[in-house]
């Protein structure tokens, strides 16, 4: 008798684990959290090139025991922070998901569009409407992070931090559970009611904490002895700007806790930036709880002290040489808090970068590589030009995003035509020896512009919100404000060329030298949740890192 009940449990036991084990291989399975780092102004080569000054469980993790794809670029052009977010998580491009630059001129009113203000917002967590009233509403299409949430009937939550608003608005989309930005004027991170009427209480209490005082507390100085960044320009070059009150751009920089009490937008161009928003993200997993359920959240986070260096000293300084080997060593802290608190193995991770930079100026004249400023006093000469020939003055309205937006209005009252004025304005810049290409928007395809520039052009110009004319300068020319430092917008390789590197759950482990886009990210996490593509996602899963 008791071995026929025995028979009869271990048969139940058996069927049971069988059942047990179809309804768990029935499941889909998907990481408990997608973290999205985007490192502003990173170019591809400073993965290698402070390589052997980087530790072990940083950027060295990355790509040991992620999957790194060596040549990816962006397809448009202008390659700035507002376009790079967007395209990174839409896997779209300008012409399609609306974003057409930083901001843009509004065609029929004449005025400057910054790409997430927005007026009927209120800030939350800050009393300065323009820093805090800001939203996704300009965004066109939709984002991975949307269709996650979509997917997952809006159970799985996305989380958005930036010391930027549209680095933190952009790439979190539509309907989020936040986006968390800084307050220059305040030192905290602030919300808008676009997302609540009141910062959740995680976020109170990390503003509470004063971190940016703490970082700031001691200065800046080097992380190494100075005599060892051989990777960069000696200090005190002609080519850096200075931060804060310093009168050289020399280390150490001792009155950084004074300049940034007096002016807290200092912090951003030191490392501890990126501190404290790396800061903030682990804040949000333990206020947020994501990772915490078989839910996938996702937690979208720019790095952008990175860019602010970049701009204010430029690549080749020991400044920002210094700001990546911290920046390492932060990606290895938060690398670790995910193992303890989310559990290795059990999230993904993508590290990518918006745009890259260009080389001072000064760097390549020192150097005898051709340089020099694009388009000095262009508005200007170019406007007398029109003037002349169709006796208006001020035809251009602006020069913005390496195109030229003309007076519709203007024109309008003065019975000229838009053809006319642009072709007669075309022939006038080829005459500027820094121009390679002045092409109109509408007759790029004709153009005689060879690829990939031709396609970037076209992937960039959004018909409701783009110039009129299209500039493309000649190699290593920067815009005449960036006498000092650096900057980026154009479509050559120190600009487009991206690192992109996964990792972790569902990632495969090696490298690749083939061709990829920026717009192959989104589908390529997307794929890999078994989610919907974004709704303008023109990219191309990257299968070889997600092995189906």
């Amino acid at each position: 008798m008791l071995r026929k009940i025995s028979i009869a449990a271990v048969t139940f036991l058996s069927v049971f684990t069988i059942n047990a084990q179809k309804n768990k291989n029935s499941q889909i399975e998907r990481p408990k959290l997608v973290v999205g780092l985007v490192v502003d102004q990173m170019r591809w080569d400073y993965l290698h090139r402070f390589y052997n000054k980087y530790g072990n469980e940083g950027f060295k993790r990355l790509l040991g025991t992620g999957y790194s794809l060596n040549n990816v670029h962006i397809p448009y052009v202008p390659t700035v922070t507002a376009l790079g977010h967007t395209c990174i998580y839409t896997g779209s491009v300008p012409a399609i998901h609306g974003i057409a630059g930083n901001d843009w001129t509004d065609k029929e009113t004449g005025q400057n569009v910054y790409c997430t203000t927005d007026e009927n917002v209120k800030p939350v967590g800050t009393t300065n409407a323009k820093i805090g009233s800001h939203s996704p509403k300009n965004l066109w299409s939709t984002t991975v992070t949307d269709e996650l949430r979509l997917a997952t009937n809006f159970q799985g939550k996305v989380i958005g931090v930036s010391l930027k608003d549209r680095a933190s608005i952009l790439p979190a989309g539509h309907n989020p559970n936040g986006a968390f930005w800084f307050d220059d004027s305040s030192g905290d991170f602030i919300t808008s009611s676009w997302y609540m009427n009141d910062l959740p209480q995680w976020v109170k209490s990390f503003n509470s904490q004063n971190l940016p005082d703490k970082l700031v507390a001691n200065g800046w100085n080097t992380l190494l002895p100075i005599n060892q960044y051989t990777e960069s320009s000696p200090d005190n070059s002609s080519w850096e700007g200075l931060l804060g009150s310093a009168k050289t751009p020399t280390f150490p920089y001792s009155n950084l806790a004074a300049d940034y009490k007096a002016k807290k937008d200092n912090i951003r161009y030191t490392p501890f930036g990126n501190t404290l928003t790396l800061k903030l993200a682990e804040a949000s997993v333990e206020g947020e709880k994501l990772g915490g359920d078989d839910i996938t959240d996702f937690l979208a986070i720019n790095l952008a002290s990175t860019d602010y260096a970049g701009h204010k000293f430029g690549p080749n300084s020991i400044e920002v040489e210094d700001v990546y080997l911290r920046l390492d060593q932060d990606l290895a802290q938060f690398f670790n808090y995910l193992d303890s608190k989310v559990g290795k193995g059990q999230y993904t991770v993508f590290l990518s970068a918006d745009h890259g930079g260009a080389h001072s100026v000064g760097f390549l004249q020192e150097h005898k590589i051709a340089t020099g400023f694009f388009g000095e006093g262009m508005e200007k000469n170019i406007n007398e030009r029109l003037k002349e020939k169709f006796g208006v003055d001020k035809l251009i309205n602006a020069v913005d995003n390496y195109q030229v937006y003309f007076d519709r209005k203007l024109m309008k009252d003065n019975k000229l035509e838009l053809d006319d004025v642009r072709d007669f304005a075309i022939k006038e810049l080829e005459k500027d020896p820094t121009v390679l290409y002045a092409v109109s928007v509408t007759e790029v395809q004709e153009a005689t512009i060879p690829e990939p520039i031709k396609q970037r052009i076209i992937n960039g110009i959004n018909r409701q919100r783009s110039g009129d004319i299209q500039l493309i300068s000649h190699d290593s020319m920067l815009p005449p404000y960036s006498k000092t430092g650096t900057t980026h917008s154009v479509w050559n390789s120190y600009d487009s060329h991206i690192p992109l590197i996964f990792m972790g759950w569902g990632i495969q482990r090696g490298e690749s030298n083939k061709p990829y886009f920026m717009t192959d990210i989104a589908p390529t996490v997307s794929s890999l949740l078994k989610i919907q593509f974004p709704s303008g996602n023109v990219g191309n899963p990257i299968t070889e890192a997600i092995g189906k």
